[in-house]
């Protein structure tokens, strides 16, 4: 059994069945991308247990008994608000054709969590295993600073 979105699912599934194939094709979440499939490109993207970890490298039989989040868990999918970081992307122009956003989302979710307040080589190094051919970085790193600035923090 796993937890997705929030969502307990329990399936038999193949043991070789990739975890970015179990989200795409079994429950049809497919804003995890895959790109690469050999872990390099970050499109994949999703959280285990609230961390970053690649679902092209991870089998759907090693989620059993954890939780994953992927891009559309974000929200609560009825509408509702935007994550502040997508919000944040939205304003700074974050990204263009889209197929790496979701992955760096992602990505960035817990680094944020962990680096409220990055400083532009932070982010930089956050980003460095997301490949996004189509912005050159810099409006994802504006949106990064500007979603930084929204979220609130003890020290606020």
């Amino acid at each position: 059994m796993v937890t997705v979105n929030g969502a307990r699912y329990e399936r038999t599934v193949e043991p070789r069945l990739l975890l970015s194939d179990f989200l795409r094709n079994e429950l049809g979440l497919t804003g995890t991308h895959v790109g690469c499939e050999h872990g390099v490109c970050g499109a994949c993207t999703v959280l285990l247990d609230g961390e970053a970890v690649r679902s092209c490298l991870m089998f759907a039989v090693q989620a059993d008994g954890h939780a994953v989040t992927t891009v559309e868990g974000l929200t609560d999918g009825g509408g509702g608000p935007l994550h502040p970081l997508q919000a944040a992307f939205h304003e700074a122009h974050g990204l263009q054709c889209g197929f790496c956003t979701p992955g760096i989302l992602m990505t960035l979710v817990p680094f944020l969590r962990d680096h409220p307040h990055p400083d532009e080589r932070e982010i930089r190094e956050a980003l460095s295993g997301n490949l996004c051919r189509c912005t050159g970085y810099q409006n994802i790193v504006a949106a990064v600073r500007l979603a930084s600035d929204g979220i609130p923090t003890p020290d606020r």
